[in-house]
């Protein structure tokens, strides 16, 4: 596919045939695609090609890998294509709010260090972040992936609170669907603790080789447990540019074509949120529904992936 996509633009400027290897073509092909990248797209779009060989309603390839933090009580690595994003999950006890004593919070930071990408400088934090940061927020808490009372340890007096931490070590587009998918695997691999009541009163933690024994009162959990997801949120950021639509898009192809679309779904296909943040091209109801149907069929590649990677996890 990627011969194919070179074809196009080698044939269309006029150049020597680059199969043959003439280095000069690919020089000028690659100058091309810097001097005039709107061109340089249009060309491939009218072939309904990407000049990664990819069809243009097509992800890059995507992997889960769960438990690369040890030290944490929950954590995945997601990456797609490029973008790769490391989830972590740390537990701790807290009081729980008046307002709310039977439910637990979740605190979510998302984080881009300057190695993730060269438009990122050290000392300067990221414009995305914190966008990426409420967007993940908001998704989360509107999906009903978590009920917060699930997290609740003694009904006004001790809960718990996820602290989720995302870092970003690669951008290379669609961040908000690789944080999200990392989040999403994060909590499938988390284990709340082991927590008692001490003499006092007090909720702490239990080692795996103390279990409940040395406490008078009964464990408040008597062995880690998984947290139950009740629906799982799933993503998918599209382009568009005039009739096109680019799903899953590269950073190049972000910064080329600045209308961009995201689409979240829950487990059973129901829309969670529709975020456009500005861009030239409206987006008309046919492209809506266009972008809907990409997600949904995202969708359920996503949930057959996060599924293998947590059947391997049971396997090990």
């Amino acid at each position: 596919m990627k011969k194919e996509a070179k074809k196009i633009i080698v044939q269309t400027m006029g150049l020597p045939n680059a199969a043959s290897g003439d280095l000069s073509s690919q020089m000028e092909v690659d100058a091309f695609r810097r001097l005039f990248p709107i061109q340089f797209y249009e060309r491939h779009l009218a072939e309904s090609i990407r000049p990664d060989g990819r069809a243009l309603g097509k992800a890059r390839d995507t992997t889960i890998a769960l438990g690369p933090v040890s030290s944490a009580n929950g954590s995945a690595l997601a990456k797609i294509g490029s973008t790769t994003m490391l989830a972590a999950i740390k537990m701790e006890v807290m009081t729980p709010s008046v307002e709310s004593p039977d439910e637990g919070c979740i605190a979510l930071d998302f984080h881009m260090p300057p190695v993730c990408s060269p438009i990122v400088r050290p000392g300067r934090p990221a414009e995305a972040a914190p966008v990426i940061s409420k967007q993940l927020s908001d998704t989360i808490s509107s999906s009903g992936m978590i009920d917060l009372r699930e997290l609740s340890l003694v009904k006004g007096k001790a809960a718990w609170m996820a602290y989720l931490d995302i870092y970003c070590l690669d951008a290379d587009g669609s961040l908000f669907d690789a944080a999200l998918l990392s989040a999403a695997a994060a909590f499938s691999h988390l284990q709340i603790p082991v927590v008692a009541l001490n003499d006092d009163g007090r909720v702490v933690f239990v080692s795996e080789e103390e279990g409940g024994e040395n406490f008078e009162k009964e464990p408040v959990n008597k062995e880690k447990r998984k947290l139950k997801l009740n629906s799982v949120p799933f993503s998918l950021t599209c382009l568009l540019h005039k009739k096109y639509i680019l799903a899953d898009p590269t950073a190049e192809e972000e910064s080329v074509m600045e209308t961009i679309v995201t689409v979240v779904l829950d487990s059973s296909g129901q829309l969670v949120s529709f975020y456009k943040p500005g861009g030239s091209v409206l987006a008309y109801t046919s492209a809506v529904q266009d972008c809907i149907a990409l997600t949904r069929q995202r969708s359920k590649e996503l949930q057959i992936i996060l599924d293998e990677a947590i059947s391997g996890m049971e396997i090990d």
